[in-house]
């Protein structure tokens, strides 16, 4: 059964949505974080059970991540893909935090012809974890901030955070 909880952020109130597991932080693991009302964000299935609680660690993680003293997550995760998406997530965890790459060098990075950028960018849209797998860590190969499911804005603030924003094109 799904669970859920919302918490509250500087940049919105975010929607975390998990399933209960006996070997996750707390016993849940996250299957998505997304902000609320944005565009074609995850919501919260009609069955799912809000639990508070179970969402304990990955509040305080988020939270200690906007106050400026934590750099990586360490939470389970129940979200699913394919082998290529897993592959792409697991190069976007890999970004350092207060760095940016491109999709490019992403791609190069997974083994994925040039020809397949969009594929690597298509698995980063379908990220489910906003903030905790740092998919606001890529942007254009010119340096602009491209597709974001929370929003440019709120792209921009977490580089911003960050300390990886730079002098970007609007």
């Amino acid at each position: 059964m799904s669970i859920y909880t919302t918490i509250d952020s500087p940049l919105g109130e975010l929607l975390l949505v998990g399933e209960r597991s006996a070997v996750a932080h707390g016993g849940v693991a996250l299957a998505s974080v997304s902000f609320l009302g944005a565009a074609g964000a995850p919501q919260a299935q009609p069955q799912a059970e809000r639990d508070d609680d179970a969402f304990a660690e990955a509040g305080r993680q988020v939270r200690e991540y906007f106050a400026g003293e934590r750099t990586n997550f360490d939470l389970a995760y129940a979200s699913e893909g394919t082998a290529f998406q897993q592959k792409v997530w697991a190069a976007v965890e890999a970004i350092p935090y207060g760095s940016t790459t491109t999709y490019g060098k992403l791609a190069e990075q997974v083994g994925a012809p040039r020809d397949r950028i969009r594929a690597v960018g298509a698995a980063i849209g379908a990220n489910a974890l906003l903030i905790v797998r740092p998919c606001h860590r890529v942007i254009g190969a010119n340096g602009a901030l491209t597709g974001y499911a929370g929003g440019l804005e709120r792209k921009q603030s977490l580089l911003a955070h960050e300390g990886a924003l730079q002098l970007l094109p609007t």
